[in-house]
């Protein structure tokens, strides 16, 4: 079974950050183990309070996972402040580990921060260029670029901006356009979109976490990265699809629908299509 680490912050309702990224790797079949960077008390409505988890005791945590567990993909989450960035860069630059998958976590879904304004600069310097791939929403490939996106064009345009700041590839998540749900990658060479219809749900808490963590699971189990996508996208489609209506805000995705439904021997051999172009 291969093996995937999230870097990230502790979502207590258990819809986003490292619960969120735990229990997709579970459904896609790796084994996931965390790190966690930030304890962030919210809810499907607010976040009440934000407590980071000191630089040097991140450190530790990723010591103890690499000294130990061989690491097939990272997934990087919430890093609210410089420090905490540059401490998690240090220690990828030291392990070298394949296939680190970054989201750039800089809003909950109700629009609250959950990084500092300074650390966006952090993020585009320092930790940017280690990722094999990059996943930012419509709003946070604003702040990394300094330009509206209100566009297809305008999406491809970051994709390639972003990337051109040093890390290998970009998706942009286009959940926050008012049109079809459609996402952009830019592998370096090649721009491709991954569509899907939009579905009328308020509960989408924690599709970033999700859609990343799955493109790092895909990853490590050896997909190339347009297929990882492609695949990550159809898996978060079918978990917004299936969303539970769980608090009094925007709820979670159903990451363990199929398995639900299914059981484990119909999961076994289950793969996710979207369409491509």
């Amino acid at each position: 079974m291969k093996k995937v680490l999230s870097i990230a912050g502790s979502d207590c309702s258990g819809g986003a950050g490292i619960q969120a990224d735990l229990k997709t790797f579970s459904a896609l079949g790796v084994y996931g183990m965390s790190v966690i960077a930030s304890v962030v008390a919210e809810n499907t409505s607010r976040v009440l309070a934000i407590t980071d988890i000191s630089p040097v005791m991140v450190a530790k945590q990723i010591d103890a996972v690499f000294e130990d567990i061989e690491v097939d993909a990272v997934k990087v989450g919430m890093l609210s402040s410089p420090q905490c960035m540059e401490e998690v860069t240090a220690k990828l630059k030291y392990y070298h580990p394949a296939n680190i998958v970054i989201d750039p976590v800089m809003y909950a879904k109700n629009g609250c921060p959950l990084m500092e304004k300074a650390a966006v600069r952090t993020l585009n310097q320092t930790l940017l260029p280690l990722a094999d791939v990059l996943t930012p929403n419509i709003p946070e490939a604003e702040q990394m670029t300094g330009k509206k996106i209100g566009s297809v064009r305008a999406m491809e345009n970051a994709a390639i901006e972003i990337c051109r700041m040093g890390c290998k590839a970009v998706v942009v998540k286009g959940g926050h356009s008012s049109r079809s749900a459609l996402d952009v990658l830019f592998d370096g060479k090649d721009i491709y979109h991954f569509d899907a219809a939009r579905i009328n749900t308020k509960n989408t808490h924690g599709t970033g976490c999700t859609f990343s963590s799955a493109i790092a699971a895909l990853l490590a189990n050896g997909m190339d990265l347009r297929e990882a996508v492609r695949q990550a996208k159809a898996y978060v489609t079918m978990a917004i699809e299936h969303s539970l209506d769980i608090g009094k805000g925007c709820g979670p995705t159903h990451h363990f629908y199929h398995i639900y439904k299914f059981g484990l021997t119909g999961q076994k051999n289950e793969t996710y299509t979207q369409k491509t172009d």
